[in-house]
């Protein structure tokens, strides 16, 4: 599964979303708050990910417009967000990967993270 990834280090995402890349955060609630938010990412619940992202889906959130959207799953240490980029894959997602290592890499290696508002998608 996770061969099938092209998984990314926090640096190659942050360029991924600098170019467009749509990011999603599946952590939850209590991690987000240790771990603070990531920066423009779409918070989506991993129970309802597949559903909100299926671009064929009628109850997909406006930013899934096609099967070759780039979506980058970050989770807490790298683990349930490649099963959830495998998962967007088998709904037709084909460009899904995630950030290896998780949120817990991206602020080891001194990437930001904030405290407040957070784009909760349900």
């Amino acid at each position: 599964m996770r061969a099938e990834l092209d998984r990314l280090t926090p640096a190659a995402l942050l360029a991924e979303q600098a170019a467009g890349a749509l990011v999603v955060d599946t952590r939850t609630p209590s991690q987000r708050a240790v771990q603070g938010e990531f920066p423009g990412a779409l918070v989506i619940d991993r129970t309802v990910l597949e559903w909100r992202l299926d671009p064929t889906c009628p109850y997909r959130i406006p930013e899934a417009t096609g099967p070759d959207l780039r979506v980058v799953v970050v989770c807490r240490h790298g683990f349930s967000s490649s099963l959830a980029a495998a998962s967007l894959r088998a709904v037709g997602l084909r460009r899904a990967t995630d950030l290896d290592g998780g949120v817990e890499r991206w602020i080891a290696e001194g990437f930001p993270v904030h405290h407040g508002a957070v784009d909760l998608r349900e």
